[in-house]
């Protein structure tokens, strides 16, 4: 059976997948307001918006409830100060966001010091309870895939809900080998095969991009994983091609986009 979607149906999981995202040292709020209104389009919503953490509250009160509203914290250096990590957490979950989008020690890891990025992801973790958490693993800069497994593993054992590949902020996004390896950790995990998931970014800007990641989500967890709880999308510019890929579409509800 042939797991590889068309490209309107790669484009309508994308657009339900995906996280519209905004984080330039330029953002003011007049950017985040039209990135909000970009988040509700003719072909329907995306899953969520995500934003640094001081646009949290300006979000939120633009975007309707079916929106969720992301923010990033320990990003992009990902590194191991935990008080400096917390104050980003609190102030994203007293904003009122749904989704915490934490950037794992990596450099840590990498030197060996798994301890440091074990610490920070089990406090994070208790600090944002009752929140979506995704932990973004810099794949990319890790590179070996002992690595991203162990990185996989030590998110997943802190209650991580999803698995993101990237910043989007060093040379190196996303790949398929580590999304490859990162979907191998969640399905031998004993809690995160049932429930946990995949983020890709970093690099994703066309719905061809985007295509091969959705084949390997649903050949790997399954059809129904195809849903924002356990697979998302982190992308600025990719809403563009999606909206050219279903312009001649019929949008839910039957009318006409034309």
């Amino acid at each position: 059976m042939d797991d590889t979607p068309t490209p309107e149906q790669a484009a309508r999981i994308a657009l339900r997948c995906l996280d519209l995202t905004s984080l330039n040292d330029t953002d003011d709020e007049a950017a985040i307001a039209r990135l909000c209104q970009r988040a509700q389009g003719p072909h329907g919503a995306v899953a969520a918006v995500c934003v640094w953490p001081r646009f949290v509250a300006l979000a939120r009160s633009t975007l309707p409830p079916q929106i969720a509203v992301a923010a990033v914290a320990n990003f992009p250096d990902g590194g191991t100060d935990l008080d400096s990590a917390l104050r980003d957490v609190h102030q994203i979950v007293a904003a009122g966001a749904q989704e915490v989008d934490l950037v794992l020690p990596w450099r840590a890891l990498r030197d060996g010091d798994a301890a440091a990025a074990e610490a920070l992801l089990q406090a994070v973790r208790r600090a944002c309870a009752g929140l979506r958490l995704k932990v973004i693993l810099e794949s990319g800069e890790l590179q070996d895939e002992a690595l991203i497994t162990r990185a996989s593993v030590l998110a997943l054992d802190a209650g991580a809900d999803l698995l993101k590949t990237s910043t989007g902020k060093t040379p190196h996004g996303a790949s398929l080998p580590a999304a490859e390896a990162m979907l191998r950790a969640i399905t031998a995990h004993p809690a995160g095969r049932a429930r946990a998931g995949l983020k890709v970014s970093g690099g994703i800007r066309r719905v061809a991009d985007a295509l091969p990641y959705i084949a390997l989500c649903r050949r790997t967890l399954g059809e129904a994983a195809l849903l924002p709880a356990r697979f998302r999308i982190g992308a600025s510019s990719l809403l563009d091609d999606i909206e050219s890929q279903l312009g001649g579409s019929t949008a839910p509800g039957g009318q006409s986009n034309y």
